[in-house]
C-alpha cells in the first residue's frame, strides 16, 4: 500500500488497533505540551498516577496563557508548574519567552513525531511535520506517564497545492480560503495532509500559521512534509540534526483530494463571530477600524512582524487608532530588534506587549463600545 505522510507516522507509533475507519488504534506519544491554563490540572492528574518522571523524550510547560497577575493566584499556579516541572524532568518555559506553539515549532517540533498537548492549537507543530494533537488533561497526563493515546482511525484529507501566493497574499489567506471551503463543521475525525508544488513556495512559519488554523474546521491535526523548507528553518534554529524527510508515498491513497491553485486566492477576513464567516477583504474597503491586535499563536513569527514593521517603517499611525503588536516568543523579538525593526513599530506609535497570549485568549486589550477590531487571531468569539 502507497503510503500518506499520516498513515507512515501513525503506522511508526501504533501500539494497538488496526487501521481501517471506525476502529480505535493506540499510538505512542514522543513529546507534551502544556501551559499555565491548562498545566496546573493536568500537573495534579499526573502528580496522582505515582510515576516518579515522565516518560516522554521531552515533555514541556509553559508559562504563556495567565501573565496578567492582578492577584496571587496566576502567580501560585506558576510556582507550582515550576516547581512540579523540576521535580518530574518536564521543560519549563517562564513567562516572557513565548507562546507555546511558537516556541515549540522553534525549539522542540522534530519531523515524524508524536506531540500531544493541552491545548487544542498544539497541530501547529505540523508545519514540521509531525503529527501534532491538541487533548484532554488527563489523555496529556497519561501520555506524561507513558500511555498510549487512543483515537478513531482517521479520514486523511489531502490538500493538493499548486502556483504560488501572488503579492500581499498571505498563509492566513490560505487558512481561511480553507475554512470557507469546509466550513467550521462536519470535519471531525478527520486529518488535513498538504502537498503538491505549491509548497516550495511556503516556509515553515508559513506552513504553521495554515496548520494551527486547521483546528477551526474541526480536524484532529494538520500535517505538511518535512522537506527542504523545513531543514532550511532547523538550520536557522542551530538544529539541523534533528531534520529527517518526511514525504508521502507517489500515488498514495486518500479519502478525499481537495485542489488548490495558491494563485487564485485573494486577501481573506473572517467577520463576526466565527472564523468560518469568510469574505473577501476588498468587500469590506472603507470600513472605519478602531483597533488592530497584530500577534498570537497564529501570526506572531519573525516573518510576521517583521512585515509589519516595513510596512510601519517611517510612517506613523492614525490618531483614532490603537494598534497593539506582540511577538511570538523572546526569540523574535530579539531578532527584530537586532535589525532595528522593532524601532519602526514603536516609532510609529504602536504598542509593544509582552510576548504571550495576551488579547487572543481575552488578556487585556478590550475595544471600546461598539468598535470595529481587527486581529491576527485564529478566532474572532464574542
Amino acid at each position: 500500500m502507497r503510503r500518506s505522510i499520516i498513515h507512515k507516522i501513525l503506522e511508526n507509533h501504533l501500539v494497538s488497533g488496526r487501521f481501517a475507519r471506525g476502529q480505535e488504534i493506540a499510538i505512542q506519544i514522543d513529546q507534551t505540551l502544556t501551559h499555565d491554563a491548562s498545566g496546573t490540572m493536568v500537573f495534579q492528574e499526573f502528580e496522582s498516577l505515582g510515576i516518579e518522571r515522565v516518560k516522554t523524550e521531552y515533555s514541556v510547560n509553559y508559562i504563556d496563557h495567565n501573565t496578567l497577575q492582578m492577584g496571587p493566584e496566576n502567580s501560585d499556579d506558576h510556582c507550582y508548574l515550576r516547581t512540579v516541572s523540576a521535580k518530574y524532568g518536564v521543560i519549563f518555559s517562564k513567562a516572557g519567552n513565548g507562546i507555546c506553539h511558537q516556541v515549540h515549532l522553534e525549539r522542540f517540533a522534530i519531523p515524524g513525531k508524536t506531540l500531544l498537548g493541552a491545548d487544542s492549537h498544539t497541530p501547529t507543530c505540523g508545519a514540521m511535520g509531525m503529527i501534532a494533537i491538541g487533548a484532554g488533561g488527563l489523555d496529556v497526563a497519561l501520555a506524561m506517564g507513558g500511555s498510549p493515546f487512543f483515537l478513531v482511525y482517521p479520514r486523511v484529507i489531502k490538500v493538493h497545492l499548486e502556483n504560488q501566493l501572488r503579492p500581499w497574499v498571505s498563509a492566513k489567506d490560505v487558512a481561511l480560503t480553507v475554512l470557507e471551503l469546509f466550513t467550521t463543521q462536519g470535519n471531525v475525525g478527520s486529518f488535513f495532509e498538504y502537498g503538491g508544488e505549491g509548497l516550495k513556495s511556503l516556509s515553515v512559519p508559513e506552513r504553521a500559521t495554515i496548520a494551527n488554523m486547521g483546528t477551526e474546521c474541526g480536524v484532529t491535526t494538520t500535517v505538511f512534509p518535512s522537506d527542504e523548507k523545513t531543514r532550511e528553518f532547523l538550520k536557522a534554529e542551530g538544529r539541523e540534526k534533528d531534520w529527517t524527510p518526511v514525504k508521502a508515498d507517489d500515488g498514495a491513497q486518500y479519502d478525499e483530494i481537495v485542489e488548490m491553485d495558491l494563485s487564485k486566492i485573494e486577501p481573506n477576513i473572517a467577520c463576526p463571530h466565527s472564523p468560518g464567516i469568510v469574505k473577501r477583504v476588498r468587500d469590506l474597503s472603507g470600513l472605519k477600524v478602531d483597533q488592530v491586535c497584530i500577534g498570537s499563536c497564529t501570526n506572531a513569527s519573525y516573518r510576521d512582524i517583521k512585515i509589519v514593521s516595513e510596512i510601519l517603517k517611517d510612517k506613523k499611525i492614525h490618531p483614532d487608532l490603537s494598534l497593539i503588536v506582540a511577538a511570538g516568543s523572546r526569540q523574535v523579538l530579539q531578532m527584530i530588534n537586532r535589525e532595528s525593526a522593532l524601532g519602526a513599530v514603536l516609532t510609529s506609535g504602536a504598542r509593544f506587549l509582552e510576548c504571550a497570549c495576551g488579547f487572543c485568549l481575552g488578556a487585556g486589550q478590550s475595544p471600546k463600545t461598539e468598535a470595529i477590531s481587527l486581529r491576527t487571531s485564529n478566532r474572532n468569539f464574542l
